[in-house]
């Protein structure tokens, strides 16, 4: 619902899901107009769609090409999460419109659930939470799990913050650790590969924490998981977008790789009936970033952003593909 705007004020569009530290954080020289989706924001009258010059986008809704160009004075869109592939970015920056997003605050808590779920997804940490619950143990022993850390090599795809964050935590767990992105990352020193079908034929696991977007999507298809082998595990904490589901669906029915852990998913938050019936598949909704400390730090960045840059300040912390010079 939109609040009424005065002149004077800064007409601002929070757009997405209810969140009420973004929501409260923003002074009385803004005039806020909430709605939380495209069908919701149809409602937005246009000489208040006029006014508004900057946005605030608080989960995974689309902020495409069609939608930002209903904001002729749009200045800045502040997204929450590291991942900014449901904003035009390209054309923000055609139009002159900075975005941001929200690293660095969410690197190691986004590290530890990757982890965390290949751990569990390799010592089959949830069968045997429900053997346990179910009073089994009384009776029977729970099978040695057929995979561990300890004999196993990680190929990263992507080696950004994020990615460089699980790197650290699998080499202090004694596991050797490699990874492919399009160009080396600087300062750091695990082997680089070019190709990420070279890769998956040298390792037998794989953690997804690339960015999404067209250049990535379903780059890991049947022939990368072939190349991977019965002993594959893949880890997903990027974009459901990165991964042919249905290929990685096939792949652990007939197995082609031995199992996945998932925290994403191509049509979120809708996951297929067959990934749900997989009995070596661990899937989280999507919680990556979500505990209360990690999440209120993303949702004030995205504050602090649009606050500096109507203070006439730098924003924090845009996007490489709207970067701010001179301000």
């Amino acid at each position: 619902m939109a609040a009424n705007a005065s002149q004077d004020k800064i007409d601002l569009l929070i757009y997405g899901p209810a969140k009420p530290v973004i929501e409260g954080g923003f002074p009385d020289k803004f005039a806020l107009h909430k709605f939380a989706n495209q069908h919701d924001l149809g409602r937005l009258a246009p000489d208040v769609a006029a006014r508004i010059r900057g946005m605030a986008v608080t989960g995974l809704v689309a902020a495409d090409a069609a939608m930002l160009a209903r904001f002729p004075k749009l200045e800045i869109v502040s997204t929450f999460g590291v991942g900014y592939d449901h904003v035009d970015a390209k054309y923000a920056a055609a139009h002159g419109i900075v975005v941001t997003n929200t690293p660095d605050v969410l690197t190691e808590e986004v590290a530890d659930v990757a982890l965390g779920l290949l751990i569990a997804t390799a010592r089959d940490f949830i069968k045997a939470e429900a053997f346990a619950r179910a009073g089994k143990w009384a009776t029977q022993g729970f099978p040695l799990s057929r995979a561990s850390l300890r004999d196993r090599k990680v190929g990263m795809v992507g080696m950004g913050r994020i990615g460089q964050a699980i790197a650290r935590r699998l080499e202090a767990s004694l596991v050797p650790v490699v990874y492919h992105s399009r160009n080396p990352a600087k300062g750091v020193s695990y082997q680089h590969y070019p190709s990420l079908m070279e890769m998956a034929k040298d390792v037998d696991t794989l953690i997804l924490i690339t960015p999404g977007g067209p250049s990535t999507a379903k780059i890991i298809n049947a022939e990368v998981l072939k190349a991977l082998g019965p002993r594959g595990i893949v880890i997903n904490v990027a974009r459901g977008s990165v991964v042919d589901e249905p290929a990685l669906i096939a792949a652990l029915k007939d197995g082609t790789i031995q199992a996945a852990g998932l925290d994403v998913f191509a049509n979120e938050p809708h996951i297929p009936e067959e990934l749900r019936a997989l009995p070596n598949v661990v899937l989280l909704p999507h919680i990556a970033s979500a505990s209360v400390t990690t999440r209120t730090a993303m949702d004030q960045l995205v504050v602090d952003n649009i606050k500096a840059w109507f203070d006439g300040k730098p924003p924090l912390t845009p996007v490489a593909e709207t970067p701010v010079k001179g301000r």
